[in-house]
C-alpha cells in the first residue's frame, strides 16, 4: 500500500515535492527544535491520486486515524472530545507557496457539545462560539459549496442590528446566534446539514482541500505563475492553537527582511485577539510588528531569536507565520518569502556580503524578469501634487489608470485596452482576475503582509494597503478622501507603491534609478562606491541583533537596489557564455545598446532606412520601367544607406554588426490601394483628370497585390527578382567599412540574406555579394572582407541547415517569423482571434512568440545547429528574434549550444543577466525563491 502520511517528525525541506512547501517546512522546523504544533502531512501522492480516480486513495484514512491517534495520545485528549476538545487545521501546502489561492479549515472538531467543553475549558464563552462560527463559515463555503457572501452577509446583518463596526463587538450570545443561523443558511442552500461529527469534519475537509487545487483561481495562479497543473497539493492537519483568547493572545506574520525593499530588519503585522487568517484578510488594521515588543516583551523577544535562526538556517529572506496563545509562542509557517524585485536583487547581494550564499547563488536568486521590473519609470517627485492619501507601500512601482472596484470591472476594462487601478477595503482570492487586469492594487484595509500586498509583490503588480484615510464604498463606485474629494469609478489616480502615496490624476513618470545607472554607468545612489565599507557594518548590526536593525533604528545604510544589479551584472559577465547582442537600425540605437553592455549587433534592419523622405525613392525603384531608371534610383539611396553605415559602425567600432538586406514586402512602401482608388475616382467624379502619378502607383500596388504578402515577394526573394538590389546595398556597406577603415576604426560588418530556404538562393547571392565587395576593395585601396550568413526563419532553412552551412559563415535564427511558418500562424491575426482562448484553454502555457516553443521551434533550432556544425565546426551561430531577449528562451539558446543572443537594446541587460544564470544551470547552486 503506498504511503499518504508523514509526521512532521519524519520530513525535511529537501521532501518538498512529495510533502509539500509547507509540510516540507513545518518539518525542518519541528527537527530545528522550533514550537511548531503537532502534525502531520498528507502528501501531493495522494491528491493526485484523488484527483485522477475522483474518490479517496485506498488506505489513506486507515493512515490519517493512526496518525490522529498518536496526536491523541500526545495531548492527552480525542478531536472534539465534548469536555475538553482537541481540535484540528487543515490547510493546503502545494509545492510551490500559491497565497490565498487555495483552502484551509480551522477548528475542525467542534460541534454543538464540544463548543461547551470548549467555553469551560478556555474560561471563555465567546472565544469558545466565535471558533465555532469559523468552523461552520470555512466548512460551508469550502467544502460544502455555499457561497462565502450568504456567510458575509449574515454577519453583516447581525452587526448592523447590533450597531458595532465589527465581529469583536459580538458578544457570546451573537456570536451563538450567528452559528444556528449559519447551520440554518448550510441546510437552505445545500439540502443537508452542517457534520457535527468530528471524524467525518475532517475527512471532508481534507479532500475539499484536494478538490481546491483545480478551483478556478487556483488554476488562474498557476497559469499567471506557470507552476504545473499536475503538481497536486499536499495537506497539513495540525494541532489547533490560538490567538483569539484575548489581549494576551494573537497572530502575526514576520520578515526577516523587508519584502519590498529588502532592507535587513524586523518587519510584518500583528493583531492581538485575533487568529491568523484574520491579520491577512485585513478585516481589521493590525499594527507593526515591533509593537509587540511593548505587548509582549517576551514573545517578542523568542520571536527574533526563531527568525535569526531560520534565516540562517534557509540562507534567505523568511516569511513567518506565528501565533501567540496566552503568552507562549508557536510557530505555524515558515517559507522563503516572496519579494519585490528591489528586494530580491538586494536580499542576494546582502546575503552573499553575509556569506550566507556564495556570489553564484546570489546570481541564481535574481532573475532577469524582476530586472526588467526595476527599469520602469517611476513618478516625477518634482511634478506630484499633494496626494490624495496615504497608505503602506506594499509593492513599489509607479502605475496609473482608472479606478474601478470590482474585480469584474477591472477584467472588462483592461480587455478593451483600458489601464486601471482596482481599490478594494481588502482584497479576497476571488479578486485574482482583477489584481492581474490591474495597473496596481489600493486597499484601504489591511498592512503589508495581507492578501492584497502578498500577492501583488508575487505578480510584480504595484500595491499600497492600508490607506485608512480612505472611504471606499464599492456598492457605490466610489472612494472619499480625507479633504472630501470624492472620486468616483473611471476616474484616473496615480499610485506610487514606493512611497504609499496616492495622487489625482495622471503623474508624470521619471526614469528608474537603475535605467538611469545602465544608462550612464553612475547614479545618485554611488552603486557601490561606498558599498565595500558598509559591509563590515550591516554584518555587525546582523551580529548583534537577531534579524538585524529593525526599521528606523539607524541600522547602517545597506547596499541599495542599483549596486545590486551592478553586481548581479557584473558576476552574470563573468560566468556566463554566451555573448548579447542587440537589434539595432540607427547610430543612436547602437550607441545605447553599447551603453547597455551589448557585444555587438545581432540584427541591423536595412528596411528601417528606407522609411521617412528616402520612401520615394523605394517608390521609384518600384515603379522604374528601365533598367537605367533603376539604376538611377539605387544610386541615390547608395551614399543614404552608406552614410547610415558609417554611423552604427563607429558606434560598435571593434564589435561585430550584422547587417540583414533589405526583408519585407515591397508593397509596405507603397501607398494603401483602397486609398489609391478613392482618390483616383473622386478626381473622376470631379470631372477632374486623375494624377498621372496615382494612376502609375495604383497600377503598381494592383500588380504587386499579394493575398499573403508574409509569404510573398520579400526577403531574399527580392534580391534576386530586383537586380541591382542587392549590389546597392552590399556596396553601400563595403564602402562604409573602407571609410572607417581609412579612419583608423576597426568595422566588423557581417552580411546576412533573409529567408533563405535553399542553398542555391544563398550561393547566388553569395557570388554577387564577393564581386561587389572586390570592386570596393580595389577602389577603396584597403581590404574589405564581410561575412556572409543567413537568417533561419523556415522550416526548410532549418531542416536542410547541413546544405545552407555549405555557403553560411554564420546562422541567425529569426524566431519570430520561425513560430509563425512552423505553427502556421500569422501572428497579428491570431493574437487578436484566440491566442487568450488558447492561453485559457492551457494550449499553450505562455504565447510562443514571447518564450520558445521548445518542443517545437526549440528542436528545428537544435536540429540546424547539429547539421550546420557538422558541416561547418566554426559556424558562429545566434538569434535575433524577440526570443533573444527573453529570460526562459535564453536558457534555451544555452543549452542549444548558440554563441550569441541580440534583443532589443532596453532588453541587454536582462539577457545579460539570464545568460549568467544559464551558466549556472546544472552546478549546485539552487535558487531557493
Amino acid at each position: 500500500m503506498a504511503r499518504f502520511v508523514y509526521d512532521f517528525t519524519e520530513g525535511g525541506r529537501d521532501m518538498a515535492g512529495l510533502l509539500g512547501g509547507k509540510g516540507a517546512n513545518l518539518a525542518e522546523m519541528t527537527r530545528l527544535g522550533l514550537p511548531v504544533p503537532p502534525g502531520f502531512t498528507i502528501t501531493t501522492e495522494a491528491c493526485r491520486a484523488f484527483l485522477d480516480t475522483g474518490g479517496e486513495p485506498a488506505g489513506l484514512w486507515e493512515q490519517m486515524s493512526q496518525r490522529l491517534t498518536g496526536m491523541e495520545a500526545a495531548a492527552g485528549r480525542l478531536l472534539g472530545q465534548p469536555d475538553d476538545p482537541l481540535l484540528l487545521s487543515v490547510r493546503s501546502g502545494a509545492r510551490f507557496s500559491m497565497p490565498g489561492m487555495m483552502e484551509t479549515i480551522l477548528d475542525i472538531g467542534l460541534n454543538d457539545e464540544s463548543v461547551l467543553g470548549l467555553a469551560k475549558v478556555s474560561g471563555s464563552t465567546r472565544f469558545a462560539w466565535d471558533s465555532y462560527r469559523r468552523l461552520i463559515q470555512m466548512f460551508g463555503s469550502t467544502v460544502m459549496g455555499v457561497d462565502p457572501a450568504h456567510f458575509e452577509r449574515a454577519i453583516a446583518l447581525l452587526k448592523d442590528l447590533r450597531d458595532v463596526p465589527d465581529d469583536m463587538h459580538l458578544d457570546a450570545d451573537d456570536l451563538a446566534q450567528l452559528v444556528e443561523t449559519y447551520k440554518n443558511l448550510i441546510h437552505l442552500e445545500t439540502g443537508e446539514y452542517f457534520p457535527l461529527s468530528p471524524a467525518e469534519q475532517l475527512r471532508r475537509a481534507v479532500l475539499a482541500v484536494f478538490e481546491s487545487w483545480n478551483g478556478e483561481r487556483a488554476r488562474l495562479y498557476r497559469r499567471r505563475e506557470h507552476i504545473p497543473d499536475d503538481l497536486g497539493t499536499a495537506v497539513n492537519v495540525q494541532r489547533m492553537v490560538f490567538g483569539n483568547l484575548g489581549p494576551d493572545s494573537g497572530s502575526g506574520v514576520a520578515f526577516t527582511r523587508d519584502p519590498a525593499t529588502g532592507r535587513p530588519g524586523l518587519y510584518g503585522d500583528y493583531l492581538a485577539d485575533a487568529q491568523g487568517e484574520d491579520v491577512v484578510a485585513g478585516i481589521r488594521n493590525t499594527v507593526p510588528l515591533t509593537e509587540l515588543g511593548r505587548l509582549d516583551p517576551r514573545s517578542y523577544a523568542r520571536l527574533r531569536e526563531h527568525m535569526r535562526t531560520l534565516e540562517r538556517h534557509y540562507r534567505d529572506l523568511c516569511d513567518i507565520e506565528f501565533t501567540i496563545e496566552r503568552g507562549t509562542l508557536w510557530i505555524l509557517q515558515t517559507r522563503v518569502g516572496k519579494r519585490t524585485a528591489e528586494a530580491a536583487f538586494t536580499i542576494a547581494a546582502e546575503l552573499a556580503d553575509e556569506g550566507l550564499i556564495t556570489p553564484d547563488e546570489s546570481l541564481a536568486r535574481v532573475s532577469g524578469e524582476g530586472l526588467a521590473r526595476l527599469m520602469f519609470p517611476r513618478f516625477d517627485s518634482s511634478a506630484t501634487s499633494e496626494p490624495l492619501a496615504h497608505g503602506l507601500p506594499a509593492s513599489p512601482g509607479a502605475a496609473v489608470g482608472a479606478v474601478v472596484f470590482h474585480s469584474a470591472e477591472a477584467v472588462r476594462r483592461a480587455a478593451a485596452g483600458e489601464k486601471v487601478v482596482l481599490v478594494r477595503q481588502e482584497t479576497a482570492p476571488d479578486d485574482l482576475p482583477g489584481m492581474i487586469a490591474a495597473q496596481a492594487v489600493l486597499t484601504s484595509r489591511g498592512g503589508r503582509t495581507s492578501h492584497a500586498a502578498v500577492v501583488a509583490r508575487g505578480m510584480g503588480r504595484v500595491c499600497v494597503c492600508g490607506a485608512e484615510e480612505l472611504a471606499v464604498d464599492v456598492e457605490a463606485r466610489h472612494f472619499t478622501a480625507p479633504d472630501g474629494t470624492v472620486v468616483e469609478e473611471g476616474t484616473v489616480v496615480s499610485v506610487d507603491g514606493s512611497t504609499g502615496a496616492v495622487y489625482e490624476g495622471s503623474v508624470p513618470l521619471a526614469d528608474s534609478e537603475v535605467m538611469r545607472f545602465l544608462e550612464s554607468g553612475t547614479d545618485d545612489e554611488t552603486a557601490g562606491d561606498t558599498h565595500d565599507a558598509l559591509v563590515g557594518d550591516t554584518r555587525d548590526a546582523l551580529a548583534d541583533d537577531t534579524c538585524g536593525k529593525s526599521a528606523g533604528d539607524g541600522h547602517a545604510e545597506a547596499i541599495g537596489p542599483v549596486g545590486a544589479v551592478a553586481r548581479a551584472l557584473t558576476r552574470a559577465d563573468a560566468v556566463r557564455r554566451l555573448k548579447v547582442r542587440a537589434n539595432a537600425d540607427t547610430p543612436e540605437d547602437a550607441a545605447r545598446a553599447r551603453r547597455f553592455g551589448a557585444q555587438g549587433i545581432g540584427l541591423c534592419r536595412t528596411e528601417h532606412m528606407f522609411l521617412g523622405e528616402r520612401r520615394e525613392l523605394v517608390e521609384e525603384m518600384i515603379l522604374a520601367r528601365t533598367d537605367t531608371e533603376r539604376e538611377r534610383t539605387l544610386a541615390a539611396l547608395l551614399p543614404l544607406q552608406r552614410q547610415d553605415f558609417v554611423g552604427i559602425l563607429e558606434a560598435m567600432d571593434g564589435l561585430p554588426v550584422t547587417i540583414r538586406l533589405l526583408d519585407p514586402p515591397l508593397h509596405e512602401f507603397l501607398p494603401d490601394r483602397t486609398e489609391l482608388a478613392v482618390r483616383i475616382a473622386a478626381a473622376e467624379a470631379r470631372g477632374d483628370l486623375p494624377a498621372a502619378h496615382d494612376v502609375e502607383l495604383l497600377a503598381a500596388v494592383s500588380r504587386m497585390h499579394e493575398e499573403n504578402p508574409m509569404l510573398g515577394l520579400r526577403g531574399v526573394r527580392l534580391g534576386l527578382m530586383i537586380p541591382g538590389l542587392v549590389a546597392m546595398q552590399v556596396r553601400a556597406i563595403g564602402e562604409a567599412v573602407a571609410e572607417r577603415t581609412l579612419a583608423g576604426g576597426t568595422p566588423r560588418a557581417e552580411i546576412m540574406v533573409p529567408l533563405v530556404g535553399d542553398v542555391r538562393e544563398l550561393r547566388i547571392v553569395r557570388a554577387e555579394v564577393e564581386r561587389v565587395l572586390g570592386e570596393v576593395s580595389a577602389a577603396a585601396g584597403v581590404p574589405v572582407t564581410c561575412p556572409v550568413g543567413t537568417m533561419v526563419e523556415l522550416p526548410r532553412a532549418a531542416l536542410t541547415a547541413g546544405r545552407i552551412a555549405q555557403e553560411a559563415e554564420f546562422f541567425s535564427f529569426g524566431t519570430n517569423d520561425l513560430t509563425q511558418t512552423t505553427w502556421g500562424f500569422s501572428r497579428d491575426d491570431v493574437e487578436a482571434e484566440f491566442f487568450s482562448a488558447y492561453l485559457d484553454k492551457g494550449v499553450f502555457p505562455a504565447s510562443p512568440f514571447e518564450t520558445l516553443d521548445r518542443d517545437g521551434v526549440g528542436r528545428l533550432v537544435e536540429m540546424a545547429v547539429a547539421e550546420g556544425r557538422a558541416t561547418r565546426p566554426d559556424l558562429k551561430i545566434g538569434v535575433c528574434g524577440e526570443h533573444g531577449g527573453d529570460p526562459d528562451s535564453v536558457h534555451f539558446f544555452h543549452t542549444a549550444g548558440l554563441d550569441y543572443v541580440s534583443c532589443s537594446p532596453f532588453r541587454v541587460p536582462v539577457a545579460r543577466l539570464e545568460a549568467g544564470r544559464a551558466a549556472l544551470a546544472g552546478t549546485d547552486v539552487s535558487d531557493s525563491r
